[in-house]
């Protein structure tokens, strides 16, 4: 494997585990009182906003290098799922100094991750 390819891997992986941390730290703090919106989920977005930009950039170039090897990237489905996770960012970063945040909050930014993870897993 390419170092590109490598690249390519590692990024993947830090994307998933990103996507997953914003998650689970979305839904802990339904339970809790005060919910807040806890400062690593979005850090775990701008992870995974980082990961996903470097994915794109990484493919198109180890695609142009071996077209048969590398699927070229869906720019649709790369659209959606940063307009996707700039919604995301820019509720939490709305909400993040609150004292305490509206249920229904919570309930938007975990809906707008499960579409984000729904695009990435049944969109080709």
């Amino acid at each position: 494997m390419t170092f590109l390819g490598w690249v390519s891997s590692i990024s993947l992986v830090a994307h998933i585990a990103s996507i997953t941390a914003l998650m689970a730290l979305l839904i802990h703090q339904l339970k809790k009182s005060p919910r807040i919106i806890h400062p690593g989920a979005l850090h775990s977005a701008l992870t995974a906003l980082l990961a996903g930009l470097v994915m794109v950039g990484v493919r198109t170039s180890l695609h142009e290098e071996d077209a048969a090897k590398w699927d070229l990237l869906n720019n649709g489905k790369v659209g959606v799922k940063f307009a996707v996770l700039l919604v995301i960012l820019f509720i939490g970063y709305r909400n993040v100094k609150k004292l305490e945040v509206k249920k229904s909050t919570l309930y938007t930014m975990i809906g707008l991750t499960t579409l984000n993870i729904a695009l990435s897993l049944f969109w080709q």
